[in-house]
């Protein structure tokens, strides 16, 4: 059962958003990626890992995995820090060979209040940290713990900032090419620069085009895995989804008003639904048949709203489409149906906030269930479940 959270205001919510994202390419012939990043949102703060395991494949992938998962689920819980570290350097066997950990790792700790920001370095490349586009180079204290070199950095963030770490996969792609010692950290930085000139970025777009160029420069062939995540602070892009007519039919008018009013992107799920928020505003809905699939009614059309479907073959459909996709919005189907437009809206939006009606369809409804139970909550919680177990924030509201 999934928790009801009540809606956050504005003076709750802040409003600068931090879009976070990872991508990987994996060495030539290696299934699995010797490393491994995972990320942690909530409402205070965001923690974000990469781990490198040291060589490539199984190995690495299960030691970088491991280091990881200690990491965000010591620093989740609030460990303190130097606990945490002693931990992890104290479980990480060295190499004898190499006299090297057995896996590197970068933390990103953010705190949503106050925007401040502390980066923690084992042995991986220096983190990049550009600021209104340009690079800044970030002052790191050196620490030692149990022996171990740990660099530190911190600072605070504004909007349009953008804080990116890799593994040395990526410095070293053009190796044995033109350039003798790989990319480079200072050429991967005014590559970055440049992206920030030439296009309106999110951190999909910046971490794609960098990992795209390492590709380029390792001639597919690709000589270590390599991987970028990055945190970029921006507007946040916010949706409402209304479906379900009001347990009220009185109150029609006012979560009318209520999805006309929110600011940012609007979609509507139900056909009942549809009708109150069209005749509030003295249209009527407006079919695009052309949208119409064998298992799937058709959308509509209101010029207010951003995305007009029906509501519970749509909504279960488009549950199903993020559940095989993964919720990467990349993996997407291509067609234009009601259950693709409604996953893509989802996957696009940085907050969700579903409006569920509480009056029941009879015609939908299970015999089996008791009355008070909805087929439509059930689905829609269902779908909230998933979103939020890929770090997406959603909120519901019943009415």
């Amino acid at each position: 059962m999934v928790t009801v959270t009540p809606p956050k205001t504005e003076s709750q919510k802040a409003d600068n958003f931090f879009d976070i994202c990872n991508l990987s390419l994996n060495k030539k012939g290696e299934e699995l990626c010797g490393d491994k990043v995972k990320f942690i949102k909530t409402e205070r703060k965001s923690t974000i890992v990469l781990s490198d395991g040291l060589g490539s494949g199984v190995k690495a992938n299960i030691l970088a995995t491991l280091t990881s998962e200690i990491l965000i689920t010591m620093l989740n819980a609030d460990v303190p820090l130097e606990q945490v570290m002693e931990t992890v350097i104290g479980t990480l066997p060295i190499c004898q060979v190499r006299k090297i950990a057995y896996a590197t790792f970068t933390i990103i700790q953010i705190d949503h209040f106050s925007n401040q920001f502390k980066i923690i370095n084992f042995d991986n490349p220096p983190v990049f940290y550009f600021k209104k586009g340009r690079i800044i180079k970030l002052e790191e204290r050196v620490d030692r713990i149990l022996e171990r070199k740990v660099k530190v950095a911190e600072g605070t963030l504004e909007r349009g900032d953008f804080l990116g770490a890799i593994s040395d996969g990526v410095l070293y792609a053009g190796l044995g090419d033109t350039m003798n010692f790989g990319w480079g950290w200072d050429n991967i930085a005014k590559y970055m620069e440049n992206l920030f000139v030439h296009q309106v970025p999110t951190a999909r777009s910046i971490i794609q085009s960098v990992l795209n160029e390492t590709r380029s420069l390792y001639r597919g062939h690709i000589g270590d895995d390599a991987s970028l995540v990055g945190v970029y602070v921006r507007r946040r892009n916010p949706l409402m989804v209304f479906t379900g007519p009001p347990l009220d039919m009185t109150k029609d008018e006012v979560y009318a008003e209520r999805l006309l009013s929110f600011p940012g992107r609007k979609a509507i799920c139900g056909g009942t639904t549809g009708n109150i928020v069209a005749n509030y505003m003295g249209e009527t809905v407006e079919m695009d048949i052309s949208t119409m699939r064998k298992e799937l009614p058709p959308i509509g059309k209101l010029s207010e709203i951003d995305l007009v479907t029906e509501g519970i073959l749509t909504i279960s459909k488009a549950t199903e489409i993020l559940r095989k996709c993964d919720c990467d919005i990349d993996r997407l189907p291509f067609d234009r149906n009601g259950a693709i437009l409604l996953a893509r809206e989802i996957l696009e939006a940085d907050s969700i906030f579903f409006l569920i009606g509480q009056q029941i369809n009879e015609f939908y409804q299970n015999p089996l269930l008791p009355k008070n139970i909805s087929i439509r909550r059930n689905l829609v919680e269902e779908l909230v479940q998933l979103l939020r177990d890929h770090q997406k924030e959603v909120d519901l509201e019943y009415c």
